[in-house]
């Protein structure tokens, strides 16, 4: 990675719909903004208290958002945003809303092997337009094999507590920077963009760290200007 990337750190979670949102936008601000920009998958968990096997779908948005109807409303919401991104989001078909922690650090796994955004957008569409079950550890092993990573390494490494703790205190390490939704984009460490951002936006953001990183490197080459008494300092006056 060169000076001239730009880092965008998205902390999002799996089972975040806005934030599967987010990574299509992302896509389209990276193509807009026309600068290298390397991405970077941050946990967070939207609900940690979730049991390991998951929560059966219905209940668990009746009790989230007080009724079926409510919780319908804002789905057939985020199905039209969906609609303008280009996912066809099939709520219907997902049966358990799962505890993300195993797919965070399956994906901090994934970017050792350079195919994290490939995976990431695999878990996503198994999860939101598949309804695939990702509290199943036999799912989340063939989803990493189809992206290049190796299916019973993964498959091995779910059934231990590998990285379990590195991931928890990313999440903390989040809470602790004042994140409380997500998805939410930092871009090469100093511009925070919270939410589900216009692609364009984000665009902006991107192209406005690119010119500022520019201008950095560019007055750490350029030597500090002399001033007239620096350069050549004054003479002390003649005798006579």
């Amino acid at each position: 990675m060169d000076s001239e990337t730009v880092v965008v750190d998205v902390i999002s979670d799996i089972m975040c719909p806005w934030c599967f949102i987010g990574m299509k936008r992302l896509n389209e601000a990276r193509a807009a903004a026309q600068v290298p920009v390397m991405v970077r998958w941050r946990p967070f968990q939207l609900d940690p208290t979730l049991p390991r096997e998951g929560k059966d779908r219905s209940r668990y948005l009746t009790d989230k958002f007080g009724s079926e109807s409510r919780a319908q409303a804002i789905l057939d919401r985020i199905c039209e945003a969906g609609r303008e991104a280009g996912i066809a989001f099939a709520f219907d078909r997902i049966k358990l809303s799962p505890n993300t922690l195993d797919c965070h650090r399956l994906i901090r796994w994934s970017f050792h092997d350079n195919v994290q955004e490939r995976l990431v957008s695999a878990l996503f569409n198994a999860y939101f337009v598949e309804g695939e079950d990702l509290t199943d550890n036999a799912t989340l092993a063939a989803i990493a094999g189809d992206c290049g990573m190796d299916a019973a390494l993964v498959s091995h490494l779910l059934e231990t507590d590998t990285d379990m703790a590195e991931t928890r205190a990313e999440i903390e390490t989040a809470q602790q920077i004042g994140v409380t939704g997500v998805p939410c984009f930092i871009v090469n460490g100093q511009h925070a963009v919270m939410g589900a951002q216009r692609s364009q936006d984000l665009a902006a953001t991107i192209r406005k760290a690119a010119d500022e990183a520019r201008n950095e490197a560019r007055q750490a080459l350029d030597p500090v200007p002399e001033t007239d008494a620096e350069a050549s300092p004054p003479r002390q006056p003649a005798t006579v």
